[in-house]
């Protein structure tokens, strides 16, 4: 009696997982909810510089041209806000004699040349504070020379003298370096920081951070051309393109989170696939008798 030949079984076909069953496994739920986290911070991030985009409270127009006291406007040592840059100011106190230096590189109409600058000593209620005053513009160096000692005897003959200044406040130019071959001692910015460097008997005595620009001539010098400040805009672009990067990481954030799940999908049906064609090219088992 023969045997029939034995049936070889037939190799199994494993189907693949979907995207949504990978997605919703323990691990890349985990990650899910981590990448939510990390997207309403950025969300967050991008509505709080949303908020400070738009001036809800911006300052009446022409407010700049109204003269208030300094120190009602800013305290020593304190930053400006930035709508009261330009703010007309106006202050009292005495020139301390030996500190009226010239800066260079001043423009008044279009017309390069120099202004004279003054440490203004003003003695309230006891505490001392000092403010860097330009003085007035002169159209050449010895011109500019000749009035700051000019303005040092004036001070010397009479150093308690009282003067009032009226003029807009701005803010530090910054330091710089003055150009190769000029003495190093030129000033080319107008920079609180710097003129403290040279300043005398300031022990004790808090400085102002901004300057004045007189709006007067003072001495033999004539007068700054400092016009008003345009009006700023309510809109602050730069904040709002600041908010559109923080939603765009947002939106990254979970665009990562699916890129990942899509790539491990597609490793693991890629792998399936390899796997059931070396099965099926190695062909069934062979029975035996």
């Amino acid at each position: 009696m023969t045997s029939s030949p034995a049936i070889a079984p037939e190799i199994p076909e494993v189907f693949p997982p979907t995207l949504r069953e990978v997605m919703l496994r323990p691990r890349w739920l985990a990650l899910l909810a981590f990448s939510l986290v990390v997207a309403g911070v950025l969300a967050w991030l991008g509505q709080w510089q949303l908020g400070r985009a738009v001036d809800t409270a911006p300052s009446e127009p022409g407010m700049t041209e109204v003269v208030r006291p300094l120190d009602e406007v800013v305290q020593p040592g304190a930053y400006l806000a930035e709508p009261l840059v330009g703010q007309r100011v106006e202050t009292s106190g005495r020139w301390i004699p030996s500190d009226f230096i010239v800066v260079s590189s001043r423009f008044n109409d279009d017309v390069e040349g120099y202004w004279v600058t003054g440490q203004l000593r003003i003695d309230d209620g006891g505490k001392p504070a000092s403010i860097a005053v330009a003085l007035g513009w002169a159209p050449t160096l010895d011109a500019a020379d000749a009035a700051a000692d000019d303005l040092r005897a004036a001070a010397e003959a009479d150093p308690t003298a009282q003067v009032d200044v009226t003029g807009r406040l701005i803010s530090d130019e910054g330091p710089a370096r003055p150009a190769s071959g000029v003495d190093p001692l030129t000033l080319t910015r107008m920079s609180p920081a710097m003129l403290l460097g040279r300043w005398h008997d300031i022990d004790g005595v808090a400085v102002y951070r901004q300057y004045v620009a007189s709006q007067t001539a003072i001495g033999p010098l004539e007068a700054i051309s400092s016009p008003a400040p345009d009006e700023r805009s309510r809109v602050n672009w730069l904040n709002i393109f600041y908010a559109a990067e923080w939603a765009i990481f947002a939106g990254f954030a979970l665009y990562l989170w699916y890129r990942l799940a899509r790539d491990a999908w597609e490793k693991e049906v890629e792998d399936l696939e390899d796997a059931q064609e070396e099965l099926q090219a190695a062909g069934p088992p062979v029975p035996r008798d």
